[in-house]
């Protein structure tokens, strides 16, 4: 999987630290319980998914030492874990928190975790997560939870460049078309198009919607049916040096499928004028 990496020193429970409790029978012994949520509801493939484990003790005695153990789904790439007592588990997918401090009887806390799903993940997702200590628990059916996540079906989005000529003279204006192919099963209503243009000057758009954001050229498209194209249009300015240009497309709301073609490239060559290549 990588190395995930803790994203804040917090720790898993709240509450003050307590001494060993000392269990005897039912009525002394410690309630556990958790859940967990994904966020967002519906998955979607390429994009983040957000698990929060929550976990605390009903009492009435206290749970010594707990473990919380989660296992993410295996087409989820673990990205961050926000506590510092959590550590990587048996295998890639899971995660493992111990406590150096008991939960207090109403005492309450959890952990984030923050994963990639695969852009070949099938729904649905299934996490798991079990909580114990080393006190008995008199009722064991709430120390353990599933959650499953659908996933969407995405869009598939690919962008093309074609220059209208390969090659322009420094300070002239040259135009680049830009095709993106919805090859998804659904309309695509929020794609927009990132463009870097090196050092080319932009000057217009003509097709969507641009305008420059943090030095990219940012350009929304209108709605492409599943199936359909939408093109659009740049003008630039040719600097005084070969331009290499990158189209990136993607969808606000939607994860894609094939991420390997929501780029595109190309160069322009730009000569030297007459009097610096004397």
């Amino acid at each position: 999987m990588g190395r995930w990496v803790v994203a804040a020193l917090v720790s898993l429970l709240t509450g003050v630290a307590a001494p060993p409790a000392r269990a005897e029978g039912p009525f002394g012994g410690a309630d556990l319980t958790v859940k967990i949520q994904s966020f967002p509801p519906i998955a979607q493939p390429g994009q983040t998914i957000t698990y929060r484990v929550t976990v605390g003790n009903a009492g009435p005695g206290d749970a010594v030492l707990p473990v919380l153990t989660v296992r993410i789904p295996r087409d989820v790439e673990i990205m961050s874990v926000d506590v510092a007592e959590c550590q990587p588990g048996r295998g890639y997918n899971e995660v493992v928190c111990r406590s150096p401090r008991d939960i207090l009887a109403g005492g309450k806390g959890g952990v984030t975790i923050t994963g990639l799903v695969r852009p070949s993940a099938s729904g649905p997702l299934r996490a798991h997560a079990t909580l114990s200590s080393e006190v008995v628990d008199a009722d064991e059916k709430n120390n353990q939870v599933n959650a499953l996540t659908k996933v969407d079906d995405g869009a598939d989005l690919a962008v093309r460049l074609a220059p209208a000529r390969r090659a322009a003279r420094p300070g002239e204006e040259y135009s680049v078309d830009a095709v993106v192919h919805n090859r998804g099963p659904r309309e695509v209503r929020d794609a927009i198009v990132y463009v870097q243009s090196g050092r080319a000057r932009f000057l217009t758009g003509t097709g969507a919607r641009c305008q420059i954001r943090a030095e990219l050229i940012g350009c929304e498209l209108p709605p492409i049916r599943s199936g359909a194209s939408a093109r659009f249009q740049l003008a630039f300015r040719a600097p005084e040096r070969p331009v290499r240009t990158q189209a990136t497309v993607y969808s606000r709301d939607l994860g894609d499928r094939r991420p390997a073609n929501n780029q595109a490239h190309l160069r322009l060559a730009v000569p030297l004028s007459p009097a610096k290549s004397r």
